[in-house]
């Protein structure tokens, strides 16, 4: 076999793992995030000033919030189930060696920081876990698409052949679920009337870099003889048309539709959607060609995944719509958004169970066809990690009131109450130095940058894969690679926030 086709038997056949281990998994994004908050009040705590090197800023937010996920979906895997539980325990020495050495005058009893800690008012203009949502599934999107072609990646994380839930197929789900939460749709004012058809005019205009980026993949697979998984998207489809499809289909059902009822609108599709695949001849088109032989002759038989697909994804960009919408709602306390984490909660709930009974009555999931069972997953899935995020957040807004002053990038700010900002004319504004201080932060520097950063993932991995015999590297060679592959992206996004560059022109 040639080495494009050694690669290309290394991806496929594959059937995904656990829920269980998906789930455990995910768990790890937000106790990084966690520890490297509770790491930056601690040495606020000794010093009494925030981290001010640039060059140590940078090395603490990797080797805290990206090291430890290229260890965990390599040669840690083996131990998955433990990394959250050793994160935790050492996130809870943390917090507990801060509990204790706060300064004797701040120390009020524990019951009533607790009462404080309810009444206190954040900043309703910014939700930080939606920045960090769509940073980390960009994230662990770069690092799975390298480290697949590495031996050490688990071939159960990768994407799932037919069946199955590979890590790899709910990022792509993931993708879509970060995008449609800060689409136009979501950010735009509700007592600001717009024309119905404006949205779609802002999506069809800032599509063009996506469809650019997929002719552009397109040419530069076939012109070098890349390996490439047929089977995932189609002889020439590829994700970046697929998301830029989606974004202008959502647009124009959201043109139609009120988008208040977006969730309904995705529902019906991904239920007929379903329908016709259980009850037509649609699923055995997808998974064998119009021959029933795996032909690719013709441009919809060439595409069929990724083309019929569409529906799948459009549902869930549509679920996620109305998801952005119930975030956005003011929320200005903790109170009302304790209230909120535990409609999260019921929400992941429902999902589950909607799961098992979906695999039950149909079929298991399937990110080849994005059926209803697939949709339910990433959705489900994708709640569970918002709120988790939600929740490290919330922790890390309890321990700053522990040390009066101390800050955390992207992390929810104190305010003053509505009425104390009223009395003085004034819209709500932050308490303690975190204007005064700021600091920079390597999900700010990717948030800033995103799909730049994706882009330079796709070529470094390209380069990589020309360039080394991923198939046969031992372990510390693969780990080598992936740390320098991910920290030179991330340097250059953290070069370009710290001179405040921002390459979009669309």
């Amino acid at each position: 076999m040639s080495q494009k086709q050694l690669k290309e038997a290394f991806i496929s056949n594959l059937n995904g793992t656990s829920l269980l281990e998906i789930s455990a998994g995910l768990s790890l994004a937000p106790l990084c995030l966690l520890c490297r908050g509770l790491l930056l009040i601690l040495y606020y705590l000794h010093h009494g000033k925030p981290v001010s090197s640039r060059k140590y800023s940078l090395l603490l937010d990797f080797l805290v919030l990206v090291s430890p996920l290229l260890f965990s979906c390599t040669v840690l895997s083996p131990i998955i189930f433990f990394m959250p539980v050793i994160l935790a325990a050492f996130c809870a020495g943390i917090f507990s060696k801060i509990y204790s050495q706060r300064k004797r005058e701040a120390r009020a009893p524990l019951g009533e920081i607790v009462k404080e800690f309810h009444k206190t008012y954040l900043d309703p203009e910014y939700i930080p876990a939606i920045t960090v949502f769509r940073v980390y599934v960009n994230v662990l999107t770069s690092i799975s698409i390298l480290a697949v072609d590495f031996p050490q990646y688990p071939r159960r994380y990768a994407k799932a052949e037919t069946y199955g839930t590979g890590v790899m197929d709910l990022g792509v789900g993931a993708f879509i679920f970060g995008n449609a939460l800060v689409c136009p749709e979501v950010r735009q004012k509700s007592y600001m009337p717009q024309p119905r058809f404006s949205n779609l005019a802002r999506q069809a205009f800032s599509v063009w870099p996506l469809i650019s980026l997929g002719v552009g993949r397109l040419l530069s697979v076939k012109s070098i003889e890349y390996h490439e998984h047929t089977s995932e998207y189609g002889v020439h489809w590829n994700f970046f048309f697929t998301l830029a499809f989606v974004r202008l289909a959502a647009s124009l059902l959201l043109a139609v539709f009120p988008k208040h009822k977006a969730w309904l609108v995705g529902l019906a599709l991904a239920v007929v959607y379903q329908l016709l695949l259980s009850t037509t001849s649609l699923k055995v088109f997808i998974l064998h060609g119009s021959d029933g032989r795996d032909s690719r002759l013709g441009f919809l038989n060439a595409n069929r995944e990724g083309l019929l697909s569409l529906l799948g994804y459009l549902a869930i960009y549509l679920a996620s719509v109305q998801v952005g919408l119930w975030l956005l709602q003011r929320r200005a306390s903790v109170r009302g958004w304790l209230e909120g984490l535990r409609g999260l909660a019921r929400a992941v709930l429902v999902l589950f169970v909607l799961l098992q009974l979906c695999q039950a009555c149909t079929e298991p999931v399937s990110r080849r066809v994005a059926n209803l069972p697939f949709c339910t997953w990433v959705l489900a899935h994708c709640l569970l990690l918002l709120g988790l995020f939600v929740l490290t957040d919330l922790t890390l807004v309890f321990t700053k009131l522990l040390v009066k002053g101390s800050s955390v990038p992207c992390c929810w700010k104190v305010v003053q109450p509505p009425d104390a900002s009223k009395k003085h004319g004034l819209e709500a504004v932050s308490v303690g130095r975190e204007d005064k201080l700021p600091q920079l932060c390597l999900i700010s520097a990717i948030n800033k940058n995103q799909l730049l950063f994706f882009l330079l993932a796709n070529v470094m991995t390209g380069a990589v894969n020309i360039l080394v015999d991923t198939i046969h590297s031992k372990a510390a060679f693969t780990l080598c690679i992936l740390h320098l592959y991910m920290f030179f992206n991330c340097l250059i996004m953290y070069i370009l926030h710290a001179r405040n560059i921002v390459l979009k022109f669309w």
